[in-house]
């Protein structure tokens, strides 16, 4: 990569991980914060809180998309930015469950991926758009460890309204780093984004093989959303770890995970071997889920289950977004990436509403049956998942 495509793509990265962060920041603390609030021992407008982050980008990505295509990328991120720390301090402020969720809502609304997904492309080339796109695959897993390590410690230095508040901040100083520090590239100007290829029967956001890899990430983010409705209370009554301590699990189990991840998006990328990588984490995947809801009670078998999630995870992470980047039509990257990003979103959202719902109306091994069930539908889906060929560059 060039000295201009590593900041890019640097710089990029830890924008969307900084948005990352205000979902994961809440994930291991936010269902024992509600117990004190009134109606928090309701598991389905808990899981409402966490989910409608996603509702609102759903809703929000497309519109998004299509604006950085025609107003450009760094405006629409700026924007998306401010709104997101004004929906940060909202939440921050408020005192009631109902409040919080309006004010993740307004989070939600910021909805800046497809932009930043898009520029990383048109900063890249070809050849190169795998190792950006698993510099953002890897700082979200990033966000993730260090919302998994910091939050028990956060949760009992400022609480959950403090760490909304630090989130708000935190976005605002992103805006100066979107403005005065991510480079400014043009927009589609490559040979291979211009030319006769660049239209044509492939030239179509709703193509099969895009569709099958919006449907892996919405069973990602489904997955990762729904379970941690139910795994940090399981750390605390099943595993009998207080909440200040669970860093002690999260740090291990995510680190041996990126220990393992790594190698595999490097092997995959390099030898060519995206497909069969690929299918063995979406199995690897169901593995876990169904290993989660036959014993999430005993210690061992519950952060065994972790390890095997997180690699999972950061395996998808990496290898998704990369396959979208090249799959997608190029001269529409930001509308394309939109559609991907909904899908990502609504997988936010229904995550948390539906995995609310089950482990309210049936139990949390239902909620790790449901995202079991889905994983199997993912498993026949991705066999047919073919990685595209390279463009010329």
């Amino acid at each position: 990569m060039s000295p201009q495509e590593r900041r890019s793509s640097m710089t990029l990265a830890s924008i969307y991980g900084l948005r990352m962060l205000g979902l994961f920041l809440i994930l291991p603390v936010f269902a024992i914060y509600t117990r004190d609030l009134p109606g928090g021992n309701n598991h389905a407008l808990v899981g409402l809180a966490l989910g409608i982050y996603g509702l609102t980008q759903a809703m929000l990505q497309i519109p998004f998309g299509i604006a950085s295509d025609r107003f450009g990328r760094k405006p629409v991120m700026m924007l998306g930015l401010v709104i997101f720390a004004i929906g940060s301090f909202m939440a921050g402020g408020s005192r009631t469950l109902t409040g919080i969720i309006v004010g993740r809502a307004v989070q939600g609304a910021g909805a800046i991926s497809a932009a930043i997904s898009a520029m990383i492309a048109d900063s890249t080339r070809d050849e190169h758009r795998t190792k950006a796109m698993a510099m953002v695959g890897m700082t979200i897993g990033m966000s993730f460890l260090v919302s998994l390590i910091a939050a028990p410690l956060l949760y009992h230095v400022i609480g959950v309204p403090g760490m909304f508040i630090l989130t708000g901040v935190l976005a605002l100083v992103a805006i100066a780093v979107v403005k005065w520090i991510v480079p400014d590239v043009p927009m589609t100007t490559r040979a291979e984004e211009i030319g006769p290829h660049a239209r044509g029967k492939d030239d179509s956001i709703f193509s099969p093989a895009l569709l099958r890899l919006h449907f892996s990430i919405f069973v990602v983010n489904f997955t990762q959303v729904a379970m941690f409705v139910v795994v940090p209370v399981a750390l605390v009554h099943n595993a009998g770890i207080a909440v200040q301590d669970h860093w002690m699990v999260y740090l291990p189990v995510t680190l041996g995970s990126f220990l393992l991840a790594v190698p595999g998006i490097i092997w995959a990328e390099s030898r060519g071997h995206m497909r069969p990588v690929f299918i063995a984490a979406v199995a690897l995947m169901l593995l876990t889920m169904l290993g989660f809801a036959f014993d999430y009670t005993r210690p061992v078998p519950l952060i065994a289950a972790l390890f095997l999630f997180f690699v999972s995870f950061n395996l998808m992470e990496a290898l998704i977004p990369s396959l979208v980047s090249r799959t997608a039509p190029p001269a529409r990257k930001g509308l394309a990436l939109g559609v991907y990003n909904t899908a990502q979103s609504l997988g936010l959202f229904a995550g948390g509403a539906v995995g609310g719902w089950i482990a309210k109306a049936w139990s949390s091994e239902g909620v790790f049956l449901a995202c079991a069930a889905l994983s199997l539908v993912w498993l026949v889906v991705a066999w047919f998942i073919q990685p595209p060929p390279k463009r010329g560059h």
